[in-house]
């Protein structure tokens, strides 16, 4: 598509109409429509009900629902879209923090979000609006009011996050860390490495900064020759933190000019100290106080699904039930083992998109599940069911 075009289309309607919808069900007045498609779904069908409903354009791409001058024909609704938030980007001059991972982003990036917000006027992504529709969106949201953003980019395919970066542009970035999932995409833990480290190489080209966790020694080759600040457990990073409890919720100290703040979250699960302790070094590069970021990192509540503590009148669940993978399931089963609690009961539902190492990655949650011992297990789905004979109280 040609800049020409973006630029005008930018210029001539984006700058007076900056809020875009692509749900003909919510339609702010003057916003932009972009009719979208998916598998089940065409969006161009809905222009004219969306303009009906108050946006002042839709950008469509079937010439069949032109009703009038406010439809704008493009080649691809979705390569638009995407153009256009490259381009918006190419207008701004603030920092953008990448995030990835392949688990811990949604956590960092909302922690991020609370201890940045203490010093900024900050635009984060909102929930795990990620991909190639996510990212795009949010950048289209972010205005000259906004000092930072912060943004989250997911993949479940090589190359997914080099496209990612080229739309988001990052000057700093930071990966939570590397395991296994999405490897129907990926085929290999190797494919997986790749991919996320393609966030590193974009910022290194851009002359940008990365923050990288000291206890993830495989992403340090990667990491050559980029500005890198490290942060971890030892004496010498730029910021020193050290977990101290996890029951059930996760307790840390850190240091900073010879000073050592304790943070009590609301986290649960010790697999989480990294990604509260990246917060915390990204609030310091950004020069926000040492006693904003413990207080912000206490006053974070998750409620996003993500190791969450429930009570009920009869129960305690810790409650993890976004899409998981083989990483997260041993890091969420190991930190429930260790917890000094009675009659533990676990509840697990498949790990998806796995492709071929499914069998086995189901069996080795099983084979753990056997050694540690907890009071009942339930496993749900085809996944697990077609392992069910490991099981040995099955």
């Amino acid at each position: 598509m040609e800049k020409r075009y973006i630029q005008e289309i930018y210029d001539m309607i984006y700058v007076n109409h900056n809020i875009i919808t692509t749900d003909s069900r919510v339609c702010p007045e003057g916003s932009i429509f972009f009719a979208l498609k998916g598998e089940n779904f065409n969006g161009n069908k809905f222009a004219e009900k969306a303009l009906e409903s108050g946006c002042a354009y839709a950008v469509i791409d079937e010439a069949e629902y032109k009703v009038n001058d406010r439809c704008l024909l493009v080649d691809d609704v979705l390569t638009t879209l995407q153009e256009l938030a490259k381009y918006h980007r190419s207008q701004l001059n603030i920092p953008v923090i990448g995030i990835t991972g392949t688990n811990g982003k949604t956590t960092t990036k909302e922690l991020t979000k609370c201890v940045l917000e203490c010093k900024y006027v900050l635009l984060a992504t909102e929930g795990n609006l990620n991909n190639h529709i996510g990212v795009p969106l949010t950048i289209l949201k972010i205005r000259d009011t906004h000092q930072i953003a912060v943004i989250e980019m997911g993949a479940n395919h090589p190359g997914e996050i080099d496209f990612l970066c080229g739309i988001a542009q990052p000057t700093h970035g930071i990966i939570t860390n590397v395991g296994m999932a999405h490897l129907e995409g990926f085929k290999t833990y190797e494919g997986v490495l790749n991919t996320k480290t393609e966030l590193y190489r974009s910022i290194g080209k851009n002359d940008g900064t990365i923050f990288l966790y000291e206890g993830n020694k495989y992403l340090y080759p990667f990491a050559n020759g980029i500005n890198t600040v490290i942060y971890g457990e030892s004496a010498n990073d730029f910021l020193t933190g050290t977990q101290t409890g996890c029951t059930p919720y996760l307790t840390f100290d850190f240091v900073s000019e010879g000073n050592t703040y304790s943070v009590n979250t609301n986290l649960i699960g010790g697999y989480n100290f990294p990604n509260a302790l990246a917060a915390a070094a990204i609030g310091k590069y950004f020069n926000v106080g040492d006693d904003d970021i413990k207080n912000a990192l206490e006053a974070y509540e998750p409620a996003n699904k993500r190791s969450q503590l429930v009570k009920t009148d009869k129960n305690t669940l810790i409650l993890d039930a976004y899409n998981a993978n083989p990483t997260s399931m041993m890091a969420a089963l190991k930190n429930f083992s260790e917890m000094d609690v009675e009659k533990k009961m676990v509840i697990l539902g498949d790990m998806r998109e796995l492709g071929i190492e499914s069998h086995k990655e189901h069996s080795s949650i099983v084979s753990y599940l056997n050694e540690a011992g907890f009071d009942e297990v339930i496993l749900v789905g085809s996944e697990f069911s077609a392992v069910k004979s490991d099981f040995k109280t099955m």
